[in-house]
């Protein structure tokens, strides 16, 4: 009787023993949160990749503690409010935007998933937000809308490059909502230095040789580029069109200047995207993108490629390259 006795106690107390090892492994792994990245321009892009590097320096590792749903419009404008669409019927928890387009269109595809953007047009006048400090609904993040503002900054440094000129071109992509509000700005800046600007307009790759022509006919000295998603897929498509028609071009990020373009000045995009994990960071934390200020870009740079210089017959003054943040030779 009292061996019965102390194999049913030895059994009770092994079960006891097994029970929470049972539990643990009957309990479902721990949900990661889903992200939906957005994104105008194709695969891979280093804007992407500063954006992943921001995750990584707040403890965010792809596939380990987070998943990324990737969804990339190629340069395509028409096919972003689908893939906005196919992100809101996944449920993630928050969809990243790559610019204004892309932001536009999310909010127009969900109006509770939180949505971050790392650079855009001005969110107020755009209707993203109820104002920069207290955004209101469920977009926050970075705005790049006082980038655009510096096409102005950049007309002057192209001005100061060639100067006396007249004539400046000006390439634009109407299919991106921030660029009406962006030649508004040119404008002012065009009067106070009295140039006479030549707005020219392409949607897509196949409309850049009629612009280029259309300079060539009215005898533009110089061109400003507009930072467009589908311009810089297609930087050195514009590059080669510069440089075969000899004109000096400005534009509005160090991509293309690293591409063999003459000059660049805006904000540090890279960093623009880096800064945006922060909020997604946030947020994935229990932050109410309502609650959470929509920041503008404090880095700005001028890069300068010599080589594509010299190949103009240019002389840049000593004073602008002393203010570079970075000559390429």
């Amino acid at each position: 009787m009292r061996l019965v006795t102390t194999r049913l106690a030895t059994a009770v107390v092994l079960l006891l023993l097994a029970a929470p090892l049972t539990l643990v492994a009957a309990q479902p792994p721990e949900k990661r949160p889903r992200v939906g990245v957005l994104h105008p321009r194709t695969h891979p892009d280093p804007q992407i990749n500063a954006f992943l590097q921001g995750l990584r320096e707040l403890g965010w590792i792809e596939g380990k503690n987070i998943v990324l749903e990737y969804r990339w419009a190629e340069g395509r404008p028409d096919r972003v409010s689908d893939l906005a669409a196919e992100l809101v019927r996944l449920k993630v928890d928050v969809i990243f935007a790559g610019n204004t387009s892309v932001a536009v269109a999310a909010k127009n595809a969900t109006g509770t998933i939180p949505i971050v953007m790392a650079t855009g047009g001005d969110p107020v006048r755009l209707g993203l937000a109820a104002s920069l400090a207290r955004p209101g609904g469920n977009v926050t993040g970075v705005s790049s809308s006082v980038g655009m503002d510096t096409l102005g900054k950049g007309l002057e440094l192209l001005n100061e490059t060639v100067p006396n000129i007249r004539r400046v071109a000006v390439l634009s992509n109407p299919a991106n909502p921030a660029h009406a509000l962006a030649i508004r700005h040119l404008k002012d800046t065009a009067r106070s230095v009295r140039v006479q600007l030549q707005l020219l307009e392409a949607r897509g790759p196949n409309e850049f040789d009629s612009a280029f022509a259309a300079m060539a006919r009215e005898r533009a000295e110089t061109l400003l580029i507009v930072l467009d998603p589908l311009f810089g897929i297609h930087r050195a498509q514009l590059r080669d069109l510069a440089a075969k028609s000899h004109i000096p071009a400005m534009y509005g990020s160090r991509e293309y200047t690293e591409a063999g373009g003459l000059m660049s000045y805006g904000p540090d995009y890279r960093d623009n995207f880096r800064h945006a994990a922060t909020y997604v960071d946030k947020i994935l934390k229990g932050a109410k993108p309502a609650d959470l200020p929509i920041e503008q870009p404090t880095k700005f740079e001028l890069v300068i490629n010599l080589k594509t210089a010299k190949a103009l017959g240019l002389t840049i003054p000593p004073s602008l390259l002393q203010r570079a943040d970075q000559v390429i030779e």
